[in-house]
């Protein structure tokens, strides 16, 4: 039983006292749910068609916030003095040559969409899960163990960087070491940025490797160790996606080595061809590793590999406006405030409205610049800069927010912190036997999370969660922080994750999944309007807070 004591009772009238001092933001009170109602009825109408990337309707729903913040007078500090953030997207179609050579074996395997086009021959090296992530002390290129003759009979070991990888090909794991370990130095159980496969593929093209196989780790996965895993990846499926698998032009680019995803079969294969004595199990196992795993030359094997993919680059943007602050040392420097303004398109006679997911946070976004631009008429400008974005493409992929982060309109280290609202707007819901969808969430009603909203990402920074605490003292909201280490993966699923994974504290403000979501039943008639206003003004007075505090808020050590 815990012991309670008297002392923190007297501490309380000082509190109040602390709670009192804070300095109201300007204007909160013309954040009004009559004005958010009527803007989402807007934008998530049919005729807006779902907002989905690369549409006239995107397009449309672009110019619309766009010419808010013209109205609002935002500094248009987009490209060319606009309130774009333009950046490019990729998509790739199979070329006509593309072959793997692996001696007499049967090849069961297909060059990803991101792969560079070429011809690359040599020897085998498997290197682990092919991550190299510095900040967290963990590299599988580190180094190769090599016999140094010159002890003589002593045959000493010595580490050779990247010496077995310039100019070979490498065999890499899919996923990340301790997937399922709620410690793993790789985010716990969510999945790090750095198992992305595209990021693997320029670790390795930085080492030199002249190309990258992915395989299954099936230590992890052993339904995948099968053969005719991979046919069809290319071929014509018996109902063609709604839209092409968008890629982040900026990553893309940076990718000219091929790449190819490959059976666990052929790998086995080539293991025993090497004469190493270990399995790709047990190869899985041993890479499972705090550091890094040794790079392995498998002697003897060589493989030829030619990829022909052709890409396509698409134009993109995002919507940026700033109010400047008032403080000559302080205004370069940035709070983010933000959301995402795509959406899903249409889905046979389905409009995917995205009332909720996010048109929500985007008309957020608009009231609370909106908020800060009277306050500004009346000379109360914050001490800091104050970024309005709403970003595009979240739901290929949190392109809009990779984009900024790869060219980001200040350097990232005065970006202060990013409050990201996505889905503000309902009241989190998880039935019973929902399904995959709702993996890792308690089943919980409607009602129980009517005053609640989701916070995530304050793990990351404890300075960041005592802001956003503050910020709610005086608005009553429930606070619940319970996402942040979750197979879910929801704190992978928003606009915050690209600067948390730049090192900005970041948060992401959410009322939670639902049934409607991405579902043609997530439309504006359905939304908690109250509850979304309480939201806006919470966020509003943090990004004051945040803006105007002499000191600025740190991610965690």
């Amino acid at each position: 039983m815990k012991r309670v004591f008297a002392a923190p009772l007297l501490a309380l009238p000082l509190a109040a006292i602390a709670l009192s001092a804070q300095q109201r933001a300007p204007e909160i009170e013309s954040i009004r749910q009559a004005d958010m109602k009527a803007d989402l009825f807007f934008l998530a109408s049919d005729r807006m068609a779902g907002r989905l990337t690369d549409t006239p309707q995107n397009a449309i729903a672009a110019d619309w916030v766009a010419s808010r913040f013209e109205r609002l007078a935002l500094v248009p500090v987009g490209d060319g003095g606009s309130y774009f953030h333009k950046y490019r997207l990729g998509v790739a179609t199979l070329g006509s040559t593309n072959q793997l050579s692996a001696g007499s074996m049967p090849a069961d395997w297909y060059p990803l969409r991101f792969s560079g086009s070429g011809t690359a021959r040599g020897d085998v090296v498997f290197v682990g899960y092919g991550i190299s992530s510095p900040a967290r002390g963990y590299d599988d290129y580190s180094g190769v163990r090599q016999v140094d003759t010159r002890d003589g009979p002593s045959r000493r070991e010595v580490a050779a960087p990247n010496a077995a990888i310039r100019g070979k090909i490498v065999i890499a794991l899919d996923h990340e070491p301790g997937e399922n370990d709620p410690n793993s130095l790789f985010d716990g159980v969510v999945t790090s940025q750095a198992s992305n496969q595209m990021h693997k593929a320029m670790a390795a093209q930085a080492a030199g490797a002249a190309a990258i196989l992915f395989v299954s780790d099936v230590h992890n996965h052993p339904q995948q160790a099968g053969d005719g895993q991979l046919r069809g990846f290319w071929g014509a499926a018996p109902q063609p996606p709604r839209f092409p698998s968008y890629m982040l032009g900026a990553w893309l680019e940076k990718i000219t080595i091929p790449a190819a995803q490959v059976s666990p079969a052929l790998v086995q294969k080539l293991l025993a061809s090497a004469g190493i004595g270990r399995t790709l199990e047990d190869l899985g196992k041993a890479s499972d590793t705090a550091t890094g795993a040794q790079p392995l030359p498998l002697s003897g094997v060589q493989l030829e590999i030619t990829t022909a993919v052709e890409r396509k680059m698409i134009d993109d943007r995002s919507i940026v406006g700033l109010i400047e602050g008032s403080d000559p040392k302080l205004k370069d420097e940035l709070v983010i405030v933000c959301g995402h303004y795509d959406h899903d398109g249409v889905n046979g006679e389905n409009v995917l409205n995205g009332a909720d997911d996010d048109g929500s946070g985007t008309v957020g976004v608009m009231e609370i610049a909106e908020a800060y631009a009277l306050a500004a008429q009346k000379g109360q400008r914050p001490k800091r800069s104050v970024l309005f974005a709403a970003w595009n493409s979240e739901e290929r992929g949190l392109l809009g927010a990779w984009a900024y982060t790869e060219r980001p309109l200040r350097p990232l280290e005065n970006t202060v912190a990013v409050l990201n609202m996505d889905m503000i707007g309902r009241n989190e819901e998880v039935p019973e036997n929902g399904g995959n969808r709702f993996r890792g969430l308690d089943v919980q009603t409607a009602e129980s999370n009517a005053n609640a909203v989701n916070i995530i990402g304050t793990t990351r920074s404890e300075s960041l969660k005592q802001v956003v605490e503050k910020a709610n003292t005086s608005i009553g909201l429930t606070l619940r922080l319970r996402y942040d280490n979750n197979i879910s993966q929801l704190m992978r699923r928003s606009d915050h994750w690209p600067f948390l994974n730049r090192g900005i504290p970041a948060v992401w403000v959410h009322t939670g999944l639902h049934p409607d979501y991405h579902t043609a039943a997530d439309d504006a008639d359905r939304i908690n309007y109250p509850k979304m206003e309480k939201i806006a003004r919470m966020v509003y007075q943090a990004s004051w807070d945040l803006a105007n505090q002499s000191g600025r808020p740190a991610l965690n050590k």
